[in-house]
């Protein structure tokens, strides 16, 4: 699983233990209205394109390196959907890493590239219909994010909050 060496770094101080990271992760769209989704090489879980924001860089140029990185495609960030974590969005990694990941939601609109997976990250990448989502195996936060945010409405969703001041 590749990471940035910025990540590497860091990894090289703290070892497995859990690290706090800012992502993005793209919604991108064909002519039917079908989702992006790619199969990782981590657990084999379905999830849309993205991935790490490394330091300095803004969110909509990581969620272009992204895609392009994961799937050849070259895509242009059209709507923020939404900023997500929580529980469900922790990975833990074959080689013992563990990742809290911050996402970041963006549509994004095709614009050019050959779909073709990088065969590191990603080993499979497949069009899928909102209501097909429950036939492969998604990941923990798309299984509670993907489904309200491919609705079709365009609108932000933001999920319900949990955290409540105690009471005086």
């Amino acid at each position: 699983m590749p990471i940035s060496d910025y990540l590497r770094a860091l990894r090289a101080k703290v070892g497995t233990d859990l690290l706090h990271v800012p992502s993005v992760t793209a919604l991108i769209f064909d002519d039917q209205g079908r989702v992006l989704l790619v199969r990782h090489s981590n657990g084999g879980v379905w999830v849309t394109p993205g991935g790490a924001v490394d330091p300095d860089e803004a969110p909509q140029d990581a969620i272009v390196r992204e895609v392009w990185e994961e799937t050849g495609l070259s895509v242009e960030p059209v709507h923020l959907c939404g900023v997500y974590g929580g529980p469900e969005f922790r990975v833990q990694y074959a080689n013992g890493d563990v990742v809290s990941y911050v996402i970041t939601a963006f549509e994004c609109r095709l614009v050019g590239g050959e779909l073709k997976v990088d065969d590191d990250e990603v080993t499979e990448a497949r069009w899928l219909a909102p209501e097909d989502l429950g036939t492969v195996r998604l990941s923990a936060w798309a299984r509670v994010a993907l489904p309200k945010l491919v609705r079709g409405t365009r609108q932000t969703w933001i999920p319900t909050v949990r955290w409540r001041p105690p009471a005086e």
